[in-house]
Parts: structure tokens; sequence; C-alpha cells
């Protein structure tokens, strides 16, 4: 069967909203009375049983929601269950934190820290959107700025960088504390 426009916007609107849509709220999107709107779904309702397809519509109370349908559930949970946490080492940790508590800071900063190269690190942090350049230093070279993202904040859980943890002063042992505690903070 081929879909008409209504019922595509009534699809749309349906997909979009990720909840359930009131009949109101669909007779408005789609230009309709009440009465139509809850007709025109109802027929994609009986589309969807027929074709068997992966979503349904379904109505409660006096609304519709578009879901998943419960026969394909086995098919789709192996990819909800699967861990979607990025693992981080204890040396890409411990540049995380050192980038965290120090920005803006530089390369070149994170291995005066460290103690060795951070190349490996920064880079894995940036593939894994944590840290970004934030700009260049006026200084020789114009070496790069880097900075936490607002991936950084919702993988830690933080509002903004003002709600991290107060520690002192940066060193070494400090900075590995903190990746430790990053680290389990990310595992909940």
């Amino acid at each position: 069967m081929i879909i008409n426009e209504k019922e595509a916007i009534i699809e749309a609107v349906l997909f979009a909203a990720g909840e359930a849509v009131s009949f109101k709220d669909i007779s408005m999107a789609v230009g309709v009375d009440i009465s139509e709107a809850i007709k025109l779904t109802r027929g994609l309702i009986e589309k969807y049983k027929s074709e068997k397809r992966g979503v349904l519509i379904i109505e409660a109370g006096e609304s519709f929601q578009m879901c998943t349908n419960i026969e394909y559930f086995k098919n789709i949970k192996n990819i909800y269950d699967a861990p979607r946490k990025k693992r981080l080492t204890p040396s890409v940790l411990e540049t995380l934190a050192i980038i965290a508590y120090k920005q803006p800071v530089t390369r070149g900063n994170i291995e005066e820290i460290r103690g060795v190269n951070s190349d490996r690190a920064v880079n894995k942090l940036i593939e894994c959107n944590l840290v970004c350049e934030k700009g260049r230093l006026d200084a020789p070279g114009k070496p790069i700025l880097f900075g936490t993202t607002d991936e950084f904040l919702k993988y830690f859980g933080f509002s903004n960088l003002d709600s991290l943890p107060a520690i002192e002063e940066v060193d070494r042992d400090d900075v590995i504390k903190e990746a430790e505690r990053f680290e389990k903070l990310a595992d909940k």
C-alpha cells in the first residue's frame, strides 16, 4: 500500500516525539479534525500490523505512540546490553585529568606533568570526543591548547567544570587518584 502525505506526517510526528502524542496534537500537525486524525492513525496501525514492521503504533488513552515491535526485541537486545562506555587506559585517564584541571593546556604542559610523551593519550581523548582544541597559545610555535568537551561532562556526570572535585594543586599522584575516581564514575 502506498502511504499518503497525511499518514507520512503522522509517522514523522510520532517518530520525532519518541513518546505518546495526543489525538489533538496529531490533528493539529496534520491539519485535520480529531476524528480524522484518529481514523488515519488507526489505519496506520493496521498497515504496520499487516506488514509485520519492526515498529508499531499503539493507542494509549487519548494518544498514539510509535514503539518497537515486541517480536523483534530479541534482535535488538544484544545491542543495548553491550557496554556503551568507552574504556580508557590509566595513562589516558591521567592525561584527561590533567587536561580537565589545567585547561586550557598545551601538550607540552601535559608531558611536563606526566613526564612522558602524551601524543597517543591526547589523540585517544580527541577520538573519544572527551577533549578538543580550544585555541592556540600566543607563544613561539603557537602550540595547541586543549580542553574538555561537553561529552566529557556527560560521560562523567558533571553539570559543568565547576562541579569537578576541587584539588589544591595538580601533581602526578593527585592526577592518578583523580583518574581512578573518573574511571569508577564512568562505570556507574
